[in-house]
């Protein structure tokens, strides 16, 4: 049974401190070089200098992807047809993220039509079953693609009526809620793939 919004708040307002704040864990996203504020005052780092790009997961100088016999990360596929798949994250901040990715290495900008066709079905099949959910609000759909150069576009469920985490910084504050417990991350991760199933098979 997928968790209610009450449950999923409460969680988040239990973590709070005393004065009414979540921790922020020093060794976490501030720590993170691409964090965009001096971790002391929060005053804007400097702009870097131009730099070479780093070499993604797949690429020739890169970590071996996945779909090539490297590390996935541990993330568990929930959902297949015959050219794509959905993975569900590690418990997050989030009541749920999704991640699809075709199942052929090519990046986002490299589906035939044919490919583009089928994410974008899949993808308001996605929406539409995490929004399923009844603890969600709206389903943030975000592809950054620095990472890896398989095609990765991440699902991020934001809260139902969690108005302070709409818009942008959803993504941040699901590394500063609390994690949703494995078991709440699965029943919801169950019930948004029994949705996607209804219109999508699999």
């Amino acid at each position: 049974m997928p968790e209610s919004i009450k449950e999923f708040a409460a969680r988040a307002f239990a973590a709070q401190s005393e004065g009414g704040r979540l921790p922020l864990d020093g060794e976490g996203m501030p720590a993170w070089d691409v964090f965009p504020f001096e971790a002391s005052d929060l005053r804007v780092k400097e702009v870097a200098p131009l730099g070479d790009e780093m070499p993604r997961m797949g690429e020739p100088a890169g970590p071996e992807c996945w779909c090539r016999g490297g590390s996935d990360g541990g993330w568990a596929e929930v959902w297949a047809d015959d050219n794509w798949h959905v993975k569900v994250a590690p418990p997050s901040g989030s009541p749920l993220i999704l991640v699809l990715e075709p199942l052929e290495h090519v990046d986002l900008d490299e589906l035939s039509a044919e490919q583009a066709g089928e994410f974008g079905i899949r993808t308001v099949a996605l929406v539409r079953a995490i929004e399923s959910l009844p603890s969600v609000g709206r389903c943030h759909v975000s592809r950054w693609g620095d990472g890896g150069s398989h095609a990765h576009v991440w699902f991020i469920a934001r809260p139902l009526g969690m108005t302070q985490l709409r818009g942008t910084y959803m993504a941040v504050w699901d590394d500063l809620l609390p994690p949703v417990p494995v078991e709440v991350r699965d029943d919801n991760a169950a019930a948004a793939i029994a949705h996607l199933r209804q219109t999508l098979g699999g």
